[in-house]
């Protein structure tokens, strides 16, 4: 007969310990241990016999003997979604899209499923009703004949019915409600999770049937439940964004058959997403002619470059202590170069409110985007607009030199086609491109003080 005891189990790593710990001994987090009642089972004796293992029939296998061959690939039919899984959803993975909740992740599978109309999919919601579904479905206005819907949080019941359809596409919404028999825990906790994810993936690899998993994540914006989860699986994505913008974003993080360098925009619509082939034409539709504290950015997000525009406030400090306020760029980077401006290049900005915003909601990392804040805060600052059909690149280090950056060739190309005249890129950082075939002028700098006079006289 089973028996249950309480355990405490780390909500990152998945080690568990009998009692409460604070900070978890493997992977080193503090207050992850959460408790799990489970149910123990008598271990049946096993027979033994000397010499054979239960691996017997496995052997090792020569590197040269092994053939690779190309992995089987289904096509989405969704350029965006299809670039960021490396060409396509490979046969018998298993990914795993998460992300906050609201921001599409149901309406981006289930449109993708719609499209499939030669796939017989199988939709397993575990959050929502078929009625539910359906509506989403009308406003999407796509439809696949060969769609199945199922409302169901039991994992062996999804198995059976999985077994009657013998779908080619399987979706799970979310993992986080499904739950299996064999462990004695509510759904999402960390057993549970662990315990479903590894049935799923089993399912997966013997029957060959790619599944697409939909995850919740927890405050600190990473997957929630086990850290075991993201290894379980294939592939990773993160879908983001701000729920008060159009624009989404799906990236990689982790991809065992493509690269994780690749990046998928998207446009939320009342229809649906719809793909963003070209961002940069919708990020600067604006036209800011005259207008102080706006620098246009040459940003790469992923291998996809594509202009941003970079915005500016800086006003008398109304208060004692200036307020300092970044959206879509690291704050602390931001307090960085607002010291290179005073200890480099004297410009008295210490009793300045600085507000800075990346335009359209995007959270931008890339470090090539240094030179137009700082160009964008001088901006404001002097209350003279930078010229139009200007765009800039550069990192800019804590000694005021304009430090080199990667894919130079993509950023200046990607200015040509939208018809900027000139761009500012640091020195040294065109080897081996030709610049002759450049239409665009091409202004190379050494220190942020060149680039001031540069556009600013």
């Amino acid at each position: 007969m089973a028996k249950t005891k309480t355990v405490y189990v780390c909500s990152n790593c998945g080690a568990d310990s009998p009692k409460w710990i604070g900070k978890c001994p493997n992977c080193g987090e503090w207050n992850t241990y959460v408790e799990e009642i489970v149910a123990t089972k008598e271990p049946a004796a096993k027979r033994i016999i000397p010499g054979i293992t239960e691996t017997g029939k496995i052997r090792p296998v020569l590197l040269r003997d092994i053939t690779s061959e190309e992995e089987t690939r289904i096509d989405l039919k969704d350029e965006e979604l299809n670039r960021v899984l490396g060409g396509g959803l490979v046969k018998g993975s298993l990914v795993l899209i998460g992300g906050e909740p609201g921001i599409g992740k149901s309406t981006l599978v289930l449109q993708t499923v719609l499209r499939l109309n030669n796939l017989k999919t199988l939709y397993v919601s575990g959050e929502e009703s078929s009625r539910q579904l359906k509506l989403r479905a009308d406003r999407i206005a796509h439809e696949n004949p060969e769609c199945f819907i199922l409302s169901e949080t039991n994992l062996e019941q999804i198995f059976i019915q999985a077994r009657n359809v013998q779908p080619d596409l399987l979706i799970i919404d979310s993992i986080q409600t499904i739950y299996t028999e064999i462990v004695e825990s509510s759904p999402g906790s960390v057993s549970q999770v662990r315990e479903c994810s590894a049935a799923i993936l089993k399912y997966a690899k013997e029957s060959g049937v790619p599944v697409l998993l939909i995850g919740h994540i927890n405050k600190e914006g990473s997957i929630a439940g086990p850290k075991v989860l993201e290894h379980i699986v294939d592939t990773v994505l993160q879908f983001e964004g701000d729920q008060h913008y159009m624009y989404r974003i799906l990236r990689s993080i982790k991809n065992r058959f493509g690269s994780t360098a690749e990046l998928g925009i998207y446009e939320m619509r009342q229809d649906g997403l719809r793909e963003v082939s070209n961002p940069s034409e919708l990020l600067l539709t604006q036209n800011h002619e005259g207008l102080s504290g706006v620098a246009i950015a040459a940003a790469i997000e992923g291998i996809r470059p594509f202009l941003i525009e970079t915005q500016a406030l800086v006003s008398s400090a109304v208060y004692g202590t200036p307020q300092r306020s970044a959206t879509g760029f690291d704050l602390r980077r931001m307090n960085m170069l607002l010291a290179v401006l005073e200890k480099r290049a004297g410009f008295k900005l210490i009793q300045k409110d600085v507000f800075l915003n990346i335009a359209g909601g995007l959270k931008v990392n890339d470090p090539a985007i240094d030179l137009a804040v700082i160009s964008a805060i001088l901006s404001s600052s002097l209350d003279i607009s930078i010229e139009q059909g200007v765009c800039m690149c550069g990192e800019v280090g804590l000694s005021g030199e304009i430090r080199p950056v990667n894919r130079i060739e993509q950023r200046i190309l990607e200015a040509e086609k939208l018809g900027f005249s000139r761009i500012i890129i640091p020195h040294n950082n065109l080897k081996g491109f030709d610049t002759n075939k450049c239409k665009i002028q091409i202004v190379q700098v050494r220190k942020v003080e060149e680039a001031f006079r540069q556009l600013f006289g």
